[in-house]
């Protein structure tokens, strides 16, 4: 039996109990990433997405363990996330891709936007033509970061009183700022741009101030794809669409165990030793959170990232 196969077949009802487990959340993290597919008969590859999605509530005190689910499509069509997604109600964390506004759109998916992709095109901006206005743009939104800093690993209930008495006030003058500059630039400049993406997602980016249990960014997401960049510069493509959601069953695993502090190595040798005899009505108890496997320090870990 090849690899591929293997994974599908032995490991699929413990990646089925991840799937579940994260899209059970009130509250999602999503985004995805493009991987070179080998497009068998054309001599060349095309580009897949893995899209990553994941449920960690850490931030808001919350002892619930934090898991990942990565899926694998052979294109980036909105119809993809639209059946990742198809059981999952509650706020979706995300970027900008238009993909997911058919979710919204329904009503049972709520948006929630992401300051940091907004920073990053101030960022950007001030990087090009070292605008005062990007600048000074970045600082405001800094100044939001430093709340959340603060917060973190707090109740919902506490995070959403600091918010509001803290961070709104902070984002009104934000918000009006921001609107007269913009009536001030060039509409096509780069910080009239970013300017316009921020004032364009107004509401959902508001949308974490008023919930204890949001993130003021999507940045649980991206941290859940650099496995997945840094992978790519150890491999030219993945062998075919089977070899993609190989890898997505791989990365979901890996991806879970890491959350939750675990030697990914040791975990999967953990339960690829056990699973071919193991219990199906006790599956549970090879889900990372349920294992004896060692775990790994946060530094040993920050220093196999760097």
């Amino acid at each position: 039996m090849e690899l591929a196969e293997f994974a599908k077949d032995t490991l699929q009802p413990l990646l089925e109990l991840v799937r579940r487990y994260v899209l059970n959340a009130r509250k999602l993290h999503g985004d995805d990433i493009p991987v070179p597919v080998l497009d068998p008969g054309r001599g060349k590859t095309k580009t897949g997405r893995l899209w990553t999605y994941v449920r960690d509530d850490r931030p808001s005190g919350n002892a619930d363990p934090p898991a990942v689910w990565f899926a694998y499509s052979p294109d980036r069509k909105a119809e993809h996330p639209a059946n990742h997604l198809r059981e999952f109600r509650g706020v979706l964390q995300a970027d900008a891709y238009a993909g997911f506004n058919r979710l919204y759109e329904q009503g049972r998916i709520v948006e929630a936007a992401c300051w940091a992709h907004v920073r990053r095109k101030f960022y950007d901006a001030y990087q090009a033509h070292a605008s005062p206005i990007a600048e000074e743009a970045l600082k405001r939104i800094g100044e939001l970061y430093v709340i959340e800093e603060q917060i973190r690993g707090r109740s919902p209930e506490e995070r959403q009183r600091i918010r509001a008495e803290r961070t709104q006030p902070l984002l009104d003058s934000l918000h009006g700022w921001l609107k007269q500059c913009l009536a001030k630039l060039f509409q096509k400049s780069d910080v009239a741009k970013a300017i316009q993406y921020a004032l364009e997602r107004w509401t959902s980016l508001l949308r974490y101030v008023n919930d204890g249990c949001l993130e003021i960014d999507n940045n649980a997401a991206e941290r859940a794809l650099r496995a997945i960049a840094l992978g790519r510069k150890n491999y030219l493509f993945q062998g075919s669409d089977a070899g993609g959601e190989y890898a997505a069953a791989m990365y979901s695993l890996i991806g879970t165990a890491k959350l939750n502090d675990l030697d990914p190595e040791a975990y999967l040798s953990y339960i690829l030793s056990r699973i071919a005899d193991h219990p199906i009505h006790r599956l549970e108890e090879l889900l990372p959170w349920n294992t004896p496997v060692r775990k790994i320090s946060r530094s040993a870990e920050s220093e196999q990232a760097d």
